[in-house]
């Protein structure tokens, strides 16, 4: 089917990806010793690859589509379906630069603060609690940014529920079974919600800000000139707020790398050189988040004398790229000043997708996860003192998406 391309000798691949996780295409890259190989997946065959060179032709829009190279499963729990991941070309374009255009340092600027106001209000409830489980406040944190940030109205009783909800979408990605099913299910509870609302906004029912999310999305017109189908807005109403929510896992991840390396918490607090930043950055390289993305050839090529079919569903390693000896020092140490002078290659540094924003696929959201995760781990070190009990702090790599076990708990939470 596909050249030379070197082979994974399996009748189908589907429960060591299931056993194995973030670690299923790199493992099979050591065997192999390639950078690329063919193996079949769901009875399909799959090209998986990882690597700077192959992050450039993945991202090459001559050679890939995304239209039909997400699974159903995956837009019935995650994306939702005729999303801005599943667009191709002008369409894509068109709908990405609706969500650049909510990337203003304005805009950033009112997130920061909405994100330091919530840390506030909630580290006081910190306070009056014994034990305080990390990553589910900062989700519930996480939650109600995105919908003051988008415009959406809620009630703080509410809050609890659509994180919950938002959680199990985001914890759906990799999973089979029930965890795949409470994220449909609360998927189509949210996207009837996000319809209501966007429709009390075309109806003028609802005044919002022409700045919000939820007004862009719900005014936004594709190329004849058509306001988004109601559904395919909520579907895209949805991929701000559920991206923010995500952002909780990193904060968390971050959390566990203060407590397990202690020589970077003063660091944090001064923030001299832009030391934050720089461990933010490698808290999105070292951990895993992303496992991979697809994308389908669209026309048939040859790239290193390795044949790709037409149709063909290729996987890039998103984890095996971020912890690629060729293009890291020190991959396996969690490091920060890797990050002083570093080139800004957007083929090496992957985990929320490679290339240019405008043109190509790499997250539109991504400024936005830097920005939240600097303004949340900055609260927490400068701003709360606590402890942090025995607990299982260990992550599975075989779990997609994963976290620390215990999701991170702490106990005797004051604030400065």
């Amino acid at each position: 089917m596909s050249g030379n391309i070197p082979k994974n000798i399996s009748l189908d691949s589907s429960l060591s990806l299931l056993r194995e996780g973030y670690l299923f295409i790199q493992n099979r890259c050591q065997r192999l010793k390639t950078d690329i190989f063919e193996t079949r997946l769901l009875g399909e065959h799959v090209i998986c690859m990882y690597g700077e060179e192959a992050a450039k032709v993945f991202y090459d829009n001559n050679h890939f589509k995304r239209n039909g190279a997400a699974p159903k499963r995956i837009l019935k729990s995650l994306f939702g379906e005729k999303g801005v991941q599943t667009l191709d070309q002008s369409e894509h374009k068109h709908r990405k630069e609706m969500f650049m255009s909510l990337m203003t340092s304005d805009r950033l600027s009112i997130l920061n603060e909405l994100t330091n106001e919530e840390w506030k209000v909630k580290s006081r409830d910190f306070e009056n609690k014994n034990t305080v489980v990390l990553f589910d406040e900062t989700q519930e944190i996480m939650c109600k940014v995105a919908l003051r940030w988008a415009g959406v109205p809620f009630d703080d009783f509410e809050i609890k529920s659509l994180a919950n909800d938002f959680g199990m979408m985001i914890d759906a990605f990799g999973a089979v079974g029930v965890r795949h099913y409470k994220g449909r299910i609360a998927r189509v509870k949210t996207e009837l919600w996000m319809k209501n609302i966007i429709e009390q906004v075309r109806n003028h029912k609802l005044k919002q800000a022409n700045e919000t999310a939820l007004y862009v999305i719900a005014n936004h017109r594709d190329l004849n000139g058509n306001l988004l189908d109601l559904q395919v807005a909520a579907v895209e109403l949805m991929n701000i707020i559920r991206p923010i929510v995500a952002i909780a896992t990193y904060i968390t991840f971050g959390a566990l790398a203060i407590h397990e390396q202690p020589d970077c918490l003063k660091k944090v607090q001064e923030n001299q050189n832009n030391y934050l930043e720089m461990f933010v950055e490698e808290i999105r390289r070292y951990y895993p988040f992303a496992p991979f993305v697809g994308a389908r050839v669209s026309e048939g090529f040859t790239w290193n004398n390795y044949n790709f079919k037409k149709g063909t569903l290729v996987l890039l390693d998103i984890y095996g790229t971020n912890h690629d000896h060729r293009l890291w020092e020190k991959v396996d140490e969690f490091w920060p000043e890797r990050f002083v002078n570093w080139s800004g290659n957007r083929y090496a540094f992957i985990p929320q997708g490679g290339g240019e924003y405008l043109e190509g696929h790499r997250c539109a959201g991504e400024m936005v996860t830097i920005e939240i995760m600097k303004s949340s781990l900055d609260f927490i070190v400068n701003h709360l003192v606590y402890e942090v009990p025995n607990q299982d702090l260990s992550y599975s790599m075989s779990r997609i998406p994963t976290l620390p076990k215990s999701r991170f708990i702490i106990n005797n939470v004051k604030r400065k």
